[in-house]
């Protein structure tokens, strides 16, 4: 069983390519939340050859520029999943008769980055290369392979860590790992690859679901964490060692969160695979109490001076997805520090805190669009009108007579 569920490794450069179909485009009289803590209430973005080159008052536009105009919505940077399950089963008939339709779906929720959760390495590599050479629409995809730590030799850990970064992976993950202190075994292949991802320049990343498994990985050098502890509390003390080290750490608060009215419409509560709730959920201690440890132990971190970014660890729809997360989020944190974890703290997370989670210029153009304001509640976060990557438009449900001018002209 999973537990404490480990290792990633980011290569450092993520080799965003310049986007063909990226757009000179602006976006008038919109409310603007930048991302920074800032808020437009009404406000022009400005793109130029996919980056923003000016946020709030209207500049002079690139020549050719597309012209929306923004009435009525909010702009917010696009959404970054931090640890998602994309590909499922066979990964070749995954691409070939799934991906259109996958990709699609997470653009439509206002997907722009999607860090894979594990999986087929060649597979994630495979769905990039289509992504980024415009074969396929869809977020930026930051693909994943697994080490296995639970068998096998330090020595060996490191040379698949070798051989996988070799091939082009960004992240790599992810094996189980024991929820309390890590066996022999396990410690020591985790302590051979944090150091060998120093040399390939990665970085190891960790499910911790105890307290006792996140000080473990703290200590062997670990600097990304997935997920709050889902078995006992943090204490104040726990997470200032988190905090002191400079860990990067995820929500995937929904984890113990009953869902619904995704793997059935009877309103019965399942777990997030579509097992039975709570009985089922993953090495469970009873009645969902992993619900609440799990949100507890997030506003523990937050509150300690944690950097706490947006991630789902699912693999079901997109949207139903995003809003279970965010129903969690919101237990514990305000819509404004939301703002915060699913943009800047998860830009840092998946290690491109320069290029995205904010709009301001000279960042990459991903922006999404809502019809009413999230900072007004989470729900209207689940109603994308409008999505851009890198400058073009994916999405735009505005209308069957979309406005195309920044004068309102249908």
């Amino acid at each position: 069983m999973k537990q404490l569920v480990l290792a990633c490794l980011a290569c450092a450069g993520l080799g965003i390519p310049a986007g063909a179909a990226a757009q000179n485009l602006v976006v008038a009289n919109a409310r603007i939340i930048v991302g920074n803590g800032t808020v437009i209430e009404s406000g022009t973005v400005v793109v130029r050859n996919g980056r923003i080159a000016s946020v709030g008052a209207a500049t002079a536009a690139p020549a050719g520029a597309r012209q929306i105009d923004g009435r009525g919505l909010t702009l917010m940077p696009g959404l970054i999943d931090g640890h998602r399950h994309i590909i499922a089963g066979n990964a070749d008939q995954w691409l070939n008769t799934q991906a259109t339709q996958r990709m699609q779906e997470f653009l439509e929720a206002g997907y722009t980055t999607l860090l894979a959760g594990g999986g087929p390495a060649e597979g994630n590599l495979e769905l990039k290369r289509r992504i980024d050479s415009g074969q396929l629409k869809g977020p930026r995809v930051i693909p994943a392979a697994a080490v296995n730590l639970n068998m096998g030799t330090p020595e060996q850990a490191r040379a698949e860590l070798r051989r996988l970064v070799a091939l082009g992976i960004k992240f790599i993950g992810e094996e189980a790992i024991n929820p309390k202190p890590p066996t022999p075994t396990q410690l020591e292949n985790l302590k051979a690859i944090v150091d060998e991802s120093k040399k390939a320049g990665a970085l190891v990343m960790v499910h911790a679901v105890s307290p006792q498994a996140m000080l473990a990985a703290v200590a062997a050098g670990v600097p990304l964490l997935v997920h709050t502890p889902h078995f006992g509390w943090l204490t104040d003390e726990d997470a200032r060692k988190v905090a002191a080290a400079g860990v990067l750490n995820l929500s995937c608060l929904a984890f113990g969160v009953p869902v619904f009215d995704v793997f059935n419409h009877d309103n019965v509560p399942t777990f997030r695979d579509g097992k039975k709730w709570p009985d089922e959920i993953i090495d469970g201690e009873g009645r969902g109490r992993e619900a609440g440890y799990k949100a507890v132990n997030a506003r523990t971190l937050w509150d300690n001076g944690v950097v706490f970014g947006f991630g789902t660890d699912t693999g079901y729809l997109p949207v139903k997805g995003l809003a279970q997360e965010l129903k969690a989020l919101n237990l514990m944190l305000s819509m404004k520090d939301i703002m915060k974890v699913m943009g800047a703290n998860t830009a840092a997370f998946v290690q491109m805190g320069g290029e995205i989670g904010t709009l301001e210029p000279g960042k990459l153009a991903d922006i999404v669009a809502f019809p009413a304001n999230p900072l007004d509640g989470y729900w209207n976060m689940l109603n994308a009108t409008l999505v851009v990557k890198g400058g073009e438009v994916l999405v735009d449900k505005r209308g069957a007579k979309p406005l195309d001018s920044a004068r309102g002209r249908r």
